[in-house]
């Protein structure tokens, strides 16, 4: 029920019908759609159980069921991120379970069983391989007789009891990734980088005839190397291998046939997103050998499809602006879809006649339409005189309006990654803030994707400067256009954009407050504590280190906490191995020594990103709670 007429009250006072705890029980997330035999299948992170990822089958006929039984969690842990847990073959599941990190055979009526050996072995980008009757994976080995955790591309007897340690294809790089079988199974792809880049810096596709044995023979590279990054291979049904490569400065869809590589539909557009997780798709091979693909250009993410021989691309009309994981399910195309008006779900979706199907049960919005505000894509002019951008949400709650002459207070959130990106779909954490009288920022700033390769090196070297002076560009620009109170200004953000709150409240005099998730506040020590993953990724982003420690050095915002006179809030997970407490509970200490006001909640049980619902909850009632009193507000009942 919402007032007829709007009564005025202070911005950020506003009572608002979204709770911590609705925010919390609805942030259910769906990832990972597979096909099989006319099922379709997803992953479920579902918060009111513990973080807990569920495997969930629709059958042909619409009956929806779990298939993950209570006691496992299909999650890999492969760079800590993990992604590609699970394969559907014949509807027997093969998945990595959380806990040990084993791969499991789960067949219908079944309990899981489990195929590999109990060791130091991780499990990742699942697939089988009908014809050898075993799963090709990514195998991480975590051993303390190895100096980092050893990757390769192993197989996995489908049948094996319990103890098949897995038998080893490919190895020898740092990384491995997408083993993909060609259609006849005589061929393998996959993907391969090396210290010190990162998978969209640098990558290497590789393929190789198989033996009589399955094993892979005189493999040779296909594509990649210095300055090109190679993700999301796939064979198409004719034997030809496509793969998203930014050699020409954009995420381009490519074909490799007959020895030769041609680009398919080329624009300035990118087709690919940086591979955090395995098994992230954005193009499926279709039945009659075309593709559905989604790209995103200006932060909008658009369906198309692709006549890969006459290179034509139609774009169809859908009301989403963000797609994911793209799966074949013969001329349709299953992925997650989501909007500014609803949240990611899984559809199918024809794109010869545009019929679309829901898939997953759709559960009550958290807020009516009416109650949510939409994102303005703003762009603005940020480090050095280059165009940067933004998603401004306004306050936004039907029974109230802001006093005359007020303007609200702004926070501005700095995604991670950093190569990570805003888009502009229903968030209840944003909504949570705007029915509050809260104004947000998201800003993609320099080094963000889905600008082209050319935007993303923006931040190469320049950590800490781009990404801050961006932030502050945004918030400035709206400041100055009238939007919100430059004097009641926030800025808030997780992992790497933790880090990116931190220097500007170290290096600049702008926000009164900060409230940093698992941030990054001493950059040497992330380089001797951080994971294999990124343990070189500031190679890049700083500097090589040790030459560059002095850089390090001055960009930390730990050493330089002297220098910061706001407020900050803090929140960590106890057992992150991406960030480590360590990070978090010394920077809080110096300012606390330095009489700054800090709260630090840290939670047992918590990784790298949080996933339990009760800690949602907590943190997001803890943060409402310290900017009332910092901006000495008096909130409503929530």
């Amino acid at each position: 029920m919402t007032d007829l007429h709007p009564r005025p009250a202070p911005f950020g006072t506003w009572c608002s019908p979204l709770s911590a705890e609705r925010v919390a029980l609805a942030g259910v997330r769906v990832s990972a759609p597979r096909v099989d035999a006319g099922a379709v299948y997803w992953v479920e992170s579902r918060p009111a159980e513990g973080g807990r990822h569920v495997i969930v089958r629709r059958s042909r006929d619409g009956d929806t069921t779990d298939v993950t039984p209570s006691g496992f969690s299909a999650r890999s842990r492969v760079h800590e991120y993990g992604g590609g847990a699970y394969a559907v073959h014949g509807a027997t599941v093969y998945f990595t379970n959380q806990a040990d990190q084993r791969v499991y055979r789960q067949r219908p009526g079944e309990d899981p069983a489990p195929l590999t050996a109990a060791g130091p072995w991780r499990h990742a980008d699942l697939t089988f391989d009908a014809a050898g009757q075993r799963l090709l994976c990514v195998r991480e080995e975590l051993s303390a007789d190895l100096p980092e955790p050893r990757s390769a591309v192993v197989s996995v007897r489908g049948d094996a009891p319990g103890d098949d340690p897995g038998r080893v294809l490919a190895a020898g790089p740092a990384f491995h990734a997408s083993p993909r079988l060609s259609p006849d199974g005589r061929q393998l792809a996959w993907l391969t980088w090396d210290h010190p880049d990162m998978p969209w810096d640098a990558s290497v596709l590789w393929l190789a005839e198989l033996d009589g044995a399955g094993l892979p023979q005189r493999p040779q590279p296909l594509a990649g190397g210095a300055g090109e990054s190679i993700v999301q291979p796939e064979w198409g049904l004719d034997g030809s291998l496509y793969f998203v490569s930014d050699r020409s400065g954009w995420w381009n869809l490519y074909r490799w046939q007959g020895g030769s590589v041609s680009v398919v539909a080329p624009m300035e557009a990118e087709f690919g997103v940086p591979p955090w997780l395995f098994g992230m798709s954005t193009y499926a091979v279709l039945a009659d050998g075309s593709l559905a693909c989604a790209y995103t250009r200006s932060g909008t993410w658009h369906l198309a499809h692709i006549d890969p021989v006459q290179q034509r691309l139609r774009t169809l009309q859908t009301p989403w602006t963000a797609l994911a994981d793209l799966q074949a399910d013969r001329q349709a195309v299953v992925c997650v879809a989501a909007s500014p008006q609803a949240d990611a779900a899984v559809v199918r979706l024809d794109p010869l006649n545009g019929r679309v199907e829901g898939l997953r049960p759709v559960s009550p919005p958290a807020l009516p339409p009416e109650w949510i505000a939409p994102p303005e894509s703003i762009e603005f002019t940020g480090t050095g005189g280059a165009r940067a951008y933004a998603l401004y949400y306004r306050p936004h709650n039907p029974d109230y309006t802001g006093p005359a002459g007020e303007r609200p207070p702004l926070l501005v959130r700095c995604h991670g990654g950093p190569t990570a990106a805003a888009a502009p779909v229903l968030d209840p954490v944003v909504q949570f803030w705007t029915t509050r009288g809260f104004a947000l920022v998201d800003v993609n700033y320099g080094g963000s994707t889905g600008y082209g390769r050319r935007y993303r090196e923006r931040l190469d070297g320049c950590w800490g400067l781009v990404d801050v002076e961006d932030c502050i560009a945004a918030a400035r620009h709206l400041a100055e256009r009238g939007d919100v109170d430059a004097r009641r200004m926030a800025i808030r953000g997780s992992s790497a954009g933790g880090f990116t709150a931190l220097s500007a409240l170290a290096f600049h005099d702008v926000f009164q407050a900060g409230a940093v998730y698992y941030g990054i506040s001493d950059l040497e020590s992330l380089v001797h504590d951080t994971h294999k993953f990124e343990s070189h990724y500031l190679h890049r982003l700083v500097g090589p280190h040790p030459a560059a420690s002095d850089t390090y050095r001055v960009r930390s915002p730990l050493l330089h906490a002297d220098r910061i006179s706001a407020p900050v809030i803090f929140f960590q997970g106890l057992e992150d191995r991406v960030v480590p407490p360590d990070q978090t509970e010394r920077m809080a200490a110096a300012l606390r020594a330095r009489g700054i006001p800090v709260e630090y909640l840290a939670f047992p049980g918590e990784q790298h990103g949080f996933r339990q619902a009760e800690t949602v909850r907590r943190c997001l009632e803890a943060e409402l709670a310290f900017y009332s009193r910092v901006f000495r507000l008096l909130p409503g009942e929530t």
